[in-house]
């Protein structure tokens, strides 16, 4: 089950892929149907906020008509950053999936822990990490090996 939710993120990523974007690809499950789905855009938006996590919790509060997206998942293929971690909690997300820890900007367990600190008013119920982590990192390894490039 959740290698098929997260093989639908990295789909996503690959669509960042395709326009020049860091290839991170997100997707919010809600009683087993997909209700959010988002790529990062920051580049094509001019958007700080456009990454891909934000945009698929964005679709996924107007699909349900509340920003309360309690019992949704969110699968992502790259740790969150502390950024989206916030938005992940302020969403009151149950379940929070994702591939690749992200050394530099993860927000959930390499750097720090904000979905499951306490002293918060929610936190995120379960978190599993390493779902396709190969298969995720090498997505942005290929990236960004790309760009050096150029």
């Amino acid at each position: 089950m959740h290698s098929s939710y997260m093989q639908e993120a990295i789909e996503e990523a690959h669509k960042a892929l395709l326009i020049d974007e860091v290839p991170i690809g997100a997707v919010v499950v809600y009683n087993g149907k997909i209700i959010g789905r988002g790529y990062n855009q920051r580049e094509t938006l001019g958007d700080p906020t456009a990454h891909a996590e934000m945009i698929a919790i964005r679709q996924a509060a107007q699909s349900l008509g509340s920003w309360r997206l309690t019992g949704a998942a969110l699968y992502v293929t790259l740790e969150p950053c502390p950024m989206c971690a916030g938005a992940i909690v302020n969403a009151r997300i149950s379940t929070l999936v994702y591939g690749a820890n992200d050394p530099k900007a993860g927000a959930v367990s390499s750097l720090m822990n904000i979905v499951q600190d306490q002293r918060l008013n929610h936190t995120v119920a379960e978190v599993i990490a390493g779902i396709r982590e190969a298969e995720c990192a090498q997505l942005l390894r290929g990236f960004f090996k790309q760009l050096r490039r150029k």
